[in-house]
């Protein structure tokens, strides 16, 4: 075996940049799009047996998801805490007793790989990972499913680094497709996915060698992912008729200026968090187990904050369901899933970070819009899709400090290109006003 690898590694290593990357890019791709079909499996079981059969909830789910419009409240209301609270403790007893490595959002440890060892993401990390994020999240732990996706896809472009003995500028460039590609398969977003591959390991710069092999890599694991789940937008076409109306652009400013504060205000929450853990009493288990207790019983109150919570924003982009949900819900919902954010994974719960971001994104555009709406204000559409689009890109893109590919990502998982006008105006003046300061949401970025 080590034989037949060694003659595959050095025809990989021999080979021309066309063939290398059409062979790596093919496998990287085709792995991301497997693993994220088994980790969306795995998390819509996991979720249904634990929030839905013994919480008795049932979380309504975005268009691309099945469109569900949910319970309307909890049918065992006591259960709901101590449901996210054992989740959370056992995927941390998983973490702490068999890959350490694995605790957090996860994005950030492929990222540091390709900067600093292209080899160094074990396989038992990843597949810890897979199940510790399917339980914190099943059970309602405020998470996003990219995380792991992501380091499912990178782990095996360093598995491939290590087995064929790359070099380590071909291994960081696979580790990078990895990640964008696993981001890219979960979401939808091919293209996206394969820009954030060039732009996601840093603050300031674009990697172009990893731009044309994602394109390959995202196309593939694209192919994948939909040929067993579908190729239905995450969010269906949410403003699909949409015409850009310069009369609007001084939303489009606003809308950029919230999202920029909003987004500086859920990395400084979630770094501060993390930051703080170490100064508390508790274990690397008990942690993670009181940020879920904490989740459960906020949800009491505001039940958007559990889970990814793609079905809400769903029904945010709708005039008729987003007038369903109380204004004062409307308002506080974004730094009430920042919160639900940092106490279900800043804590060492295990989950990504990505999918936060766009949930508390399409609530700023969402209580911009319903706020203008009820004040008559002028200028302002018919329905808050648009809003809620475009301050998704916005507020998610700036702090990530991937603008494009988070914008094209976006556009991509709501089928709205027609929105790009208005969001360049809004996702410009967030990252502009981000970028002078020193915040991101992933902190190994370069």
């Amino acid at each position: 075996m080590t034989t037949r690898l060694g003659a595959i590694g050095g025809f990989v290593r021999a080979s021309g940049y066309l063939r290398k990357w059409l062979l790596l890019g093919l496998s990287i791709g085709v792995i991301a799009g497997l693993g994220a079909v088994v980790f969306y499996l795995m998390l819509d079981y996991t979720g249904q047996f634990l929030l839905g059969y013994l919480g008795g909830y049932d979380q309504p789910t975005a268009q691309g998801d099945g469109g569900g419009r949910g319970s309307a409240g909890f049918d065992r209301p006591w259960a709901i805490p101590l449901v996210t609270c054992g989740g959370a403790l056992v995927s941390a007893v998983i973490v702490a007793k068999l890959a350490p490595e694995a605790e957090g959002h996860g994005t950030d440890s492929a990222i540091e790989a390709v900067h600093t060892d292209p080899r160094a993401i074990r396989v038992r990390a990843v597949l810890v990972k897979m199940v510790a994020s399917a339980l914190t999240i099943g059970s309602g732990g405020s998470g996003g499913r990219e995380g792991p996706t992501a380091q499912i896809s990178a782990g095996f472009g360093s598995l491939l680094t290590r087995r064929l003995d790359l070099s380590d500028e071909d291994g960081r460039v696979a580790v990078a497709l990895g990640i964008g590609s696993g981001i890219g398969a979960i979401f939808g977003a091919p293209l996206g996915g394969a820009v954030l591959a060039a732009s996601i390991v840093y603050r300031e710069d674009f990697d172009y060698r990893s731009l044309v092999p994602g394109f390959i890599t995202s196309a593939t694991a694209y192919a994948v992912y939909g040929s067993f789940l579908g190729f239905e937008p995450l969010f269906g076409h949410v403003v699909p008729n949409y015409v850009f109306d310069p009369a609007q652009s001084g939303w489009f400013i606003v809308l950029g200026i919230a999202s920029a504060a909003v987004g500086y205000a859920y990395a400084r929450f979630f770094y501060g968090t993390v930051a703080l853990m170490p100064r508390l009493p508790g274990g690397k288990v008990v942690k993670p187990a009181v940020g879920g207790l904490l989740v459960g019983a906020m949800a009491l109150l505001i039940p958007q904050v559990l889970g990814a919570g793609y079905g809400w924003v769903q029904q945010a982009s709708a005039v008729d369901t987003l007038a369903a949900i109380p204004l004062w819900i409307v308002l506080v919902l974004p730094f009430a899933k920042i919160l639900a954010t940092s106490l279900s994974i800043g804590t060492g719960g295990s989950g990504g970070i990505f999918g936060p971001g766009i949930v508390i994104g399409a609530f700023v555009g969402a209580a911009i819009w319903r706020v203008a709406d009820l004040s008559g204000l002028p200028g302002i559409p018919d329905g808050p899709g648009i809003f809620v689009v475009v301050a998704m890109m916005a507020c998610f893109g700036s702090v990530a400090h991937a603008p494009l590919a988070v914008m094209i990502m976006v556009a991509e998982m709501t089928g709205s290109f027609s929105v790009l006008p208005g969001a360049m105006i809004t996702v410009g003046i967030a990252y502009l006003l981000i970028s002078r300061t020193d915040v991101s949401i992933y902190s190994a970025q370069r």
